[in-house]
């Protein structure tokens, strides 16, 4: 492994850090919510007193679990793939396109923190509020930025990963997630649980 191989191994565990980090955050705002949704509805059905500001609070925590943890299901390889047409290829052919596509979905990503910090600056700049409750918006709006910029950095870790593959199929796939059939991804999934799998 070249001393350029270690330090991404390096980086692309210090990011894996964050990325479950914000993937904690973002299934322990669901559990919020859930929460929140039924003292809510026992206010309102057992006391005719409901939440103050519910929806607005709603409307704000929705961007947390909407996008917090996007940089870990890119990291893992969980988000919608066209596998039935990358499944077919094989080598070089396969790392070249996935490094296009990787290319691409990094110009989205900037283009979108570039335009979503805008959006924020704006709601911090001009106290911009929910309606209902006068809640400040820019921290919700903030959430955009900070979490893109985790994806974009995951982005660019995984397009060298690609990159140096496309030089070289033989080498051994770094910060790059691997494309499993059925069977391959419910025998990962059971090894995470501990579960021991017989072959026999």
């Amino acid at each position: 492994m070249t001393p350029g191989d270690r330090f991404v191994v390096r980086l692309d565990r210090a990011l894996a850090v964050i990325e479950n980090a914000t993937a904690l955050i973002s299934g322990v705002t669901i559990f919020g919510l859930m929460l929140f949704a039924i003292a809510n509805i026992a206010l309102r059905k057992i006391f005719n007193f409901p939440i103050f500001g519910y929806i607005d609070v709603v409307e704000l925590t929705m961007i947390v679990f909407a996008l917090a943890a996007i940089s870990y299901c890119q990291r893992i390889g969980g988000h919608v793939r066209m596998e039935l047409v990358l499944g077919a290829m094989k080598g070089r052919l396969l790392w070249i396109s996935e490094a296009i596509a990787t290319l691409v979905a990094i110009f989205v990503v900037l283009v979108l923190i570039r335009y979503s910090w805008d959006y924020f600056l704006n709601a911090y700049i001009n106290g911009d509020s929910t309606i209902d409750a006068e809640l400040s918006t820019w921290p919700a709006k903030l959430v955009v930025p900070v979490v893109m910029t985790v994806l974009a950095t995951r982005l660019g870790l995984q397009l060298w990963g690609y990159l140096r593959l496309a030089i070289d199929p033989a080498r051994t796939p770094l910060a790059v997630p691997l494309i499993e059939n059925v069977e391959e991804q419910a025998r990962h999934e059971i090894e995470e649980a501990g579960i021991t799998v017989n072959d026999g």
